[in-house]
């Protein structure tokens, strides 16, 4: 492949796409931004959506395959749950190495890899499902669909780096809710095939997504670049981990990110078991499942452009109050048994997770911004917190299955892991005004 260069008095030579690393790269020089690296940027972010959109499509794929899981198949409500739980947990374990990943190969190597990783979920399940397959079977083959999950951190980890510090939320919102949209994407493959090919054909959702990994994998290889300046520091996780900061946003990150694909993953199932007469096939769940998760996806970017605006904190608390109340909305639901209340305060807890995705993960390059100035090594530690806190959040997904199914089984309703919710969302929003609102020489100023 030849090399190009684009040369300016600011912004020196750019290498063409996929050719090379950046060796110059200043997002935070307005003049080298405005001639260079805003198309450079948008570029990777554009072709890191895309991949990480699918990595959360097959992240999700067990939220639709679950509901091909008939009485043929012999696994009751409880066993599903677990089904769905098993990626989110092994998913949320991948962000970590997943961040390293980054700075090991660079940006686009590790996309390309981590998407080409996505062929094992998807042929494994190819393979394997059909009535007879064992329990433990299933339970391995959804393991391996946490390689979807990991695919967050280091896309998050890849794109903090192309941007200023003031797009930054704007930019991580777009990011994160391009790849969100593949949660809502994958159920509604999921609906078409139920709707028109019945519950005896899960592998034709196969053949939609086998061809668009490969598909993210060659595009990610031809027009994505990598960033040399992320290799600079192996040790900022370690660094990082130190940080007070890192376990609050995490904290603050299982509320917000681990709701959103804890119901993303569970909602079909909830629907199914708790109104079971208004949803007694797979497809009447099926046109709902999506509805929360494409709102929610579609918000995320707006909440970081709030937190542009208004700053994260602010953004994230009164989000927290909402979703507090969007809990209590779909409790009061239950106990009276009024579907269209719980849908609506179900489809709430939706768009107000995905807002606070957005606003939450601007908090982050902000905590470091406030403590270090904008530079390379905010955005070095910003990354790495990212990590962290992808991680940890998502382990919040894990922890709202087995609030569903523990509720399920004891009572055969969800009333206590609603209350759950709501007691987790209360501690959360205090926790924000506690630690980045409340009056104090301690606080960090544009957090």
């Amino acid at each position: 492949m030849t090399t190009t260069t684009t040369t300016t008095s600011t912004a020196g030579p750019i290498a063409a796409p996929g050719s090379g690393p950046l060796d110059d790269w200043r997002p935070e020089d307005e003049a080298f931004w405005a001639q260079a690296g805003a198309g450079i940027a948008r570029r990777n972010l554009i072709f890191s959506v895309l991949s990480e959109h699918i990595g959360f499509s097959v992240w999700s794929l067990w939220s639709v395959i679950v509901l091909f899981l008939g009485p043929a198949y012999g696994f009751d409500p409880a066993q599903k749950f677990t089904l769905t739980a098993v990626p989110t947990l092994v998913g949320g374990a991948m962000r970590i190495p997943y961040t390293f990943a980054v700075a090991r190969f660079g940006g686009r190597n590790w996309t390309v890899v981590s998407a080409l990783l996505l062929l094992l979920p998807t042929t494994a399940i190819a393979i394997v499902l059909e009535p007879g397959v064992s329990y433990g079977t299933l339970l391995a083959v959804a393991a391996v669909a946490g390689v979807g999950g990991g695919n967050f951190a280091s896309s998050m980890a890849n794109i903090n780096a192309f941007y200023p510090q003031r797009l930054k939320g704007w930019a991580l919102g777009i990011n994160a809710g391009g790849g969100n949209l593949g949660v809502p994407a994958v159920q509604l493959v999921g609906l078409a095939v139920l709707a028109t090919a019945g519950a005896g054909h899960p592998r034709l959702l196969l053949v939609v997504y086998i061809p668009l990994i490969v598909l993210a994998a060659l595009l990610s290889a031809r027009y994505m670049d990598n960033l040399p300046a992320l290799r600079n520091d192996k040790g900022a996780m370690r660094e990082v981990a130190r940080e007070p900061h890192a376990w609050v946003m995490s904290l603050l990150y299982i509320g917000t990110f681990g709701s959103f694909i804890g119901f993303g993953f569970a909602f079909g199932q909830v629907l199914q078991v708790q109104f079971h007469a208004e949803f007694a096939t797979p497809v009447k769940a099926a046109y709902l499942t999506f509805l929360g998760p494409l709102l929610g996806s579609l918000v995320r970017p707006v909440g970081g452009w709030f937190a542009d605006r208004w700053g994260g904190a602010r953004v994230t608390f009164w989000n927290f109050v909402a979703m507090a109340g969007a809990a209590l909305v779909v409790y009061l639901a239950s106990r009276q048994e009024s579907l269209g209340l719980f849908l609506t305060g179900f489809v709430l807890l939706f768009v107000f997770s995905g807002l606070g995705n957005g606003s939450a993960y601007k908090m982050i390059p902000a905590i470091f911004a406030a403590k270090l100035g904008p530079g390379p090594a905010a955005r070095r530690k910003s990354g790495a917190l990212m990590g962290i806190a992808g991680a940890i959040g998502a382990l919040g997904g894990v922890l709202v299955n087995i609030a569903f199914r523990e509720s399920f089984l004891n009572s055969g309703r969800g009333d206590a892991a609603y209350l759950a919710f709501l007691a987790f969302y209360g501690l959360c929003l205090v926790v924000t005004w506690a630690v980045y609102l409340r009056p104090s020489a301690r606080r960090l100023a544009g957090v």
